[in-house]
């Protein structure tokens, strides 16, 4: 089995459903009650991005304060792009940070616990899915051939 998304990765290991995810809106159009210009939004992103927010968390930040429901219909690229643009880039994408935040969090608490097994296993479980992106965004060329996940430099990264 080949997951097709980093969502279906909850269905490898588990016999679980994986997470449920909300609906998108039906028109690909930017909504007529919508009160900012592409150009405003653009410089909420540029703002949101300065201040060091994450482009997931940027997008919930426009969602929730300001009523930006997507941001692509607006401006015609996604958050990524525009964080890009103004100057603000990750050094690795933003779910295999969380993944190393999350690895990093199982290796502390394994340091303290060494006989929790399941601890163990939820570690290799992450270490396995971190395995698994580095080597498709390699493919995709957003992370250098030679980049290498080491899971101690990874509190660090």
């Amino acid at each position: 089995m080949h997951p097709r998304s980093v969502s279906d990765l909850a269905r490898l290991y588990t016999s679980k459903r994986g997470r449920s995810g909300s609906t998108r809106p039906v028109s690909k159009k930017p909504p007529a009650w919508l009160k900012y210009t592409p150009e405003e939004v653009e410089g909420l992103i540029a703002k949101l991005a300065k201040e060091g927010n994450s482009p997931g968390l940027i997008g919930a930040i426009l969602r929730d304060k300001y009523g930006v429901p997507l941001v692509k219909p607006v401006t015609g690229k996604n958050v990524t792009q525009l964080a890009r643009a103004s100057g603000q880039i990750l050094k690795v994408p933003e779910d295999l940070d969380y993944l190393f935040r999350r690895a990093q969090g199982l290796r502390k608490h394994l340091e303290k616990n060494r006989k929790d097994y399941q601890n163990k296993r939820a570690l290799a479980m992450a270490e396995s899915k971190i395995h698994r992106l580095v080597k498709y965004y390699k493919a995709q060329g957003k992370l250098q051939p030679e980049w290498e996940y080491k899971p101690m430099a990874a509190s660090v990264a």
